[in-house]
């Protein structure tokens, strides 16, 4: 899947908005299949999936969006990581004795059927050094003052600036009103951080462009990874 693939995010998102009350299993499913068409876990319809996986004592969804270099939410084991990577996100599956990695690739079966399967992984534990909704949103202001005053000090060919951003970044009910701000702004973010374009740069400008859009992308990274788990965090302050 492309990393710009929303199925991992929104499965986490819709999927502890189900866990907690928020919403009901169908709503859910229907919301994650918006973002990329049916979906299937291994070889199994998503809803009759997680209502597998409840029964299993599911208890949370957890994201993460790793890059090379930055396995952002991995924990391993190694297979379950690469994967993931290749991929650019994955989703775990939160059991109570046990964690299981959701990786998306393309579900192609014949010209006119386009879906995403979900390859199935054993994960390793919870990480406990992610960021909180607080620290990932100081880090991508931090990011976003760094890279502005990176980019403006670099000059180059005039670049043709895209007329709008696409919306999204949005997440389930039950997620408080600053995780869907700090998710719809880092989304946005990632939005203009694709359309970044070298063309006409001197190597040393592209360099020099090239360190300032690498943190700001890690810091966006991490600014979702923190809006998709925030649903729980009162609870884990506690």
């Amino acid at each position: 899947m492309r990393p710009e693939s929303t199925v991992c995010p929104s499965l986490v998102a819709w999927g502890n908005a189900w866990l907690s009350g928020h919403v009901g299993l169908d709503e859910a499913a229907d919301h994650v299949e918006a973002a990329g068409g049916p979906v299937v876990a291994g070889d199994v319809p998503l809803r009759k999936y997680l209502a597998n996986l409840r029964g299993g004592g599911l208890r949370e969804v957890r994201l993460a969006l790793p890059a090379p270099g930055d396995p952002l939410g991995l924990s391993g084991p190694a297979a379950f990581n690469s994967a993931a990577v290749d991929a650019g996100q994955a989703a775990i599956a939160v059991l109570g004795d046990r964690n299981l990695g959701l990786v998306p690739v393309p579900d192609l079966r014949g010209s006119s059927y386009v879906g995403v399967r979900l390859e199935i992984h054993d994960a390793g534990p919870v990480r406990h050094d992610l960021p909180t909704l607080s620290e990932a949103e100081r880090e991508l202001s931090d990011a976003i003052r760094a890279a502005t005053e990176a980019l403006t000090s670099v000059d180059g060919p005039a670049q043709d600036r895209p007329e709008r951003t696409p919306r999204g970044g949005e997440l389930a009910p039950g997620y408080p009103g600053r995780a869907h701000r700090v998710s719809a702004l880092a989304t946005r973010l990632a939005a203009v951080l694709r359309l970044a374009d070298e063309r006409g740069l001197t190597s040393g400008q592209v360099a020099a462009r090239a360190t300032a859009l690498r943190e700001l992308d890690r810091a966006v990274r991490r600014a979702l990874v923190a809006a998709h788990h925030a649903i729980f965090e009162p609870v884990r302050n506690h």
